[in-house]
């Protein structure tokens, strides 16, 4: 079930209204905070994406952000509007545990410069969101805290490992969560759960404070209602401005061979040609992507995930692997099967990746193709305590590198499936206009879950 968005709810307000209400005094960051406190009240016990609450200081920062505002001090469009941050994201003083009994007593020596960027900002932190154990995979029940519910069905997942910054903004109890990314756990959440995640471009945001998975596949990212307010957090992030504009004009690869596969459900394909028409219709020219077979690059990265996963974490989990909940401890402990000549072939698959698809970006500004291939599984699927693998297409994107985008693009059974928008390294902002003019051309956006 899905209900249209309630604009007029000051919670509901796209950042870029709530900013400019704040600004005319409609309503007090203070307020806007206590509105957000509430809806986490009502929804976070279905919900479970909030495994700590901060009311108390983010009500501190909410009269910081009034009186600044009202003295002319404005710190950006950020000033004043709440935000989460996943469970592997340090804000000093804060409980930050990687959703693990391991680091039950954990607290936050110092603060990740992401957070810091989002504070500099003047954005109020609300809480921490859960995360699948150790960013890794799950839904697992022996973590630290039960998993997030789809907010959307609850008797689905949110997908991994972003699954509480997802489903909060899913759930409208906040507009922006940060994420991180190492194999599409930003992308993959948002496309369940019906939000906008974008993994940026490696290197674009700093990963000091961030609990490292696979170094040369993590990102950290924002996730978003709408891809406006995506944007205004990663520009906020990055020093940098939001530069909406048009597409007329622009070329766009489509990739709908990654698409044509067996693990598809049968609503994608015809989804991802309405989404393509949709951009086409927005002025794009689009064109046939030539891609290489999928299967040996996925498994070259994940080869690389498990294997650097291993190297960061294989001694914490060997000295206490009754403190870590089976899934996450599974995946990790894989990471040692996989020996030298192994890694050393997958990282070599890199470069060429990368410069395929240079060359195909060279020729287009962008590649749309499917975040996932099928809606969120239930938890059911879970039962048996083993991983479950998920398709999905994001993988390479975090071994080239190159900055990804996933836009709701529909429902199917009832469950949202995601867009995915893959631009130039380091051209964040095309992708991110893609994606505003695909959202404001569908009604995807719009559309939310039946929450009380």
């Amino acid at each position: 079930m899905n209900q249209a968005t309630d604009c007029t709810a000051p919670c509901d307000l796209p950042i870029h209204a709530a900013g400019a209400a704040l600004r005319a005094g409609r309503f007090s960051a203070v307020a806007l905070t206590e509105m957000h406190l509430a809806r986490i009240a009502a929804r976070n016990p279905a919900v479970r994406a909030f495994v700590h609450v901060a009311g108390e200081e983010a009500l501190r920062a909410a009269r910081r952000a009034d009186a600044e505002l009202a003295s002319g001090q404005d710190r950006g469009p950020l000033h004043g509007i709440p935000f989460a941050i996943k469970d592997v994201i340090d804000l000093e003083g804060w409980p930050i545990r990687w959703g693990s009994r391991l680091q039950a007593d954990r607290v936050a020596k110092e603060t990740a410069p992401v957070v810091r960027a989002m504070l500099d900002a003047g954005a109020i932190p609300l809480g921490v969101v859960a995360t699948y154990e150790m960013a890794t995979v799950g839904p697992d029940d022996s973590a630290l805290a039960p998993p997030a519910t789809n907010p959307w069905n609850g008797a689905h997942v949110t997908g991994g490992s972003s699954s509480g910054s997802a489903a909060a903004v899913a759930a409208g109890m906040v507009r922006i969560a940060l994420g991180t990314d190492t194999g599409g756990s930003i992308r993959s959440p948002a496309a369940y759960c019906g939000v906008v995640g974008l993994k940026p471009s490696h290197g674009a945001l700093p990963l000091g404070g961030v609990m490292p998975l696979s170094p040369s596949l993590d990102h950290a990212g924002p996730i978003g209602r709408t891809v406006g307010d995506a944007a205004l957090a990663f520009f906020a992030m990055t020093g940098r401005e939001w530069m909406p504009g048009p597409v007329e004009g622009i070329s766009l690869a489509y990739g709908r061979a990654w698409a044509e596969d067996e693990a598809a459900h049968p609503a994608l394909l015809p989804m991802l040609d309405a989404a393509a028409s949709v951009l086409s219709l927005c002025g794009a020219r689009i064109a046939l992507a030539d891609l290489p077979p999928y299967a040996a690059i996925e498994a070259a990265g994940c080869d690389i995930l498990l294997a650097e996963g291993f190297a960061a974490h294989g001694p914490r989990v060997s000295g206490a692997p009754d403190a870590i909940g089976p899934m996450a401890r599974a995946s990790i402990q894989m990471g040692q099967k996989i020996g030298p000549a192994q890694v050393s072939a997958a990282r070599a698959a890199v470069p060429a990746l990368r410069a395929t698809l240079d060359a195909l970006l060279s020729r287009h500004a962008a590649l749309i193709l499917p975040t996932v291939m099928a809606p969120a599984p239930p938890f059911s699927a879970f039962n048996d305590g083993k991983p479950v693998w998920t398709a999905m297409r994001t993988i390479p994107f975090n071994m080239t590198g190159h900055p990804a985008l996933s836009v709701p693009m529909g429902l199917a059974d009832g469950l949202p499936l995601g867009l995915q928008i893959v631009g130039r390294r380091g051209d964040e902002t095309t992708l991110l206009r893609i994606g505003a003019a695909f959202e404001a051309a569908t009604d995807h956006a719009i559309l939310q879950p039946a929450l009380a």
